[in-house]
């Protein structure tokens, strides 16, 4: 930490400054890119395991086609769960600690936010190479599926994409929780998610009332995966203006 300490306080070019904090979020690779892996990892033998209970309990006719149903999986969902955490704890942590050796607001918060797409990448790239080899291999010799689910697209394209702006929105929506928790701790966090949950219920609310559920899933259908990720860009865009709005304004007790 000490050689990151010194690499802040030093005068700097603003894409310096920048790339300074980005490498900040780094500082601890064990938690944003060894645990996560280990994590997907055990859940990945455990899935292995229960496909070859059910795979080797069958005869080779009830094979084909017998864990179909894992195609609507969610059991690598965790990771973009994680990211979101990720994202919580580096902003709370790191915010800190980088007004104090005089990083600038917005050269802080440009920084992070590279970091959060060099994230983004590294992970859709993993899940990218382990769901080509689930594909080649028949679903690891037994049709089972963990990380091409149907809901993530069809192609390799179109899983790239759609698993890319997930990663963002969840570090970048994990981004605007910690901007609330460093200016206002967990009164404002409280209060976030009692505003993100009336918004959902009334959403939820008038599609009832209204008798617009038809038209809801008529316009997914209408949309696919493609347009729903793309259109999940919209929010993302909101919680990082959101994020960096608040954190222009957050002045955290134990910074400079």
């Amino acid at each position: 930490m000490t050689t990151t300490t010194t690499a802040l306080a030093q005068p700097a070019s603003p894409l310096k400054r920048i790339t300074r904090v980005t490498k900040l979020h780094f500082a601890n690779p064990w938690t944003t890119l060894g645990l996560p892996w280990i994590i997907l990892g055990v859940i990945f033998v455990g899935s292995l395991t229960i496909w070859w209970l059910i795979y080797s309990a069958l005869s080779p006719e009830q094979r084909e086609g017998a864990l179909e149903g894992t195609e609507f999986g969610g059991s690598s969902f965790f990771i973009f769960i994680y990211m979101m955490v990720v994202a919580i704890q580096a902003i709370s942590i790191t915010f800190p600690f980088a007004l104090g050796y005089g990083v600038t607001r917005r050269d802080y918060y440009l920084g992070s936010a590279l970091a959060f797409i060099a994230l983004a990448v590294i992970y859709t790239t993993g899940l990218t190479v382990l769901g080509a080899i689930e594909k080649a291999t028949h679903g690891w010799g037994m049709g089972g599926t963990m990380f091409a689910p149907i809901y993530f697209g069809e192609s390799a394209p179109e899983r790239i994409f759609v698993t890319f702006v997930l990663f963002l929105f969840f570090l970048f929506f994990g981004s605007a929780i910690a901007a609330v928790w460093v200016r206002w701790k967990a009164t404002g966090v409280t209060m976030f998610f009692i505003v993100v949950a009336a918004l959902l219920v009334g959403l939820i609310a008038l599609a009832t009332f209204t008798d617009s559920w038809s038209a809801v899933g008529a316009t997914l259908v209408d949309l696919g995966v493609l347009g729903v990720a793309a259109w999940s860009l919209v929010l993302t865009a909101i919680s990082g203006v959101a994020g960096f709005t608040l954190l222009r304004r957050a002045t955290p007790r134990n910074a400079a």
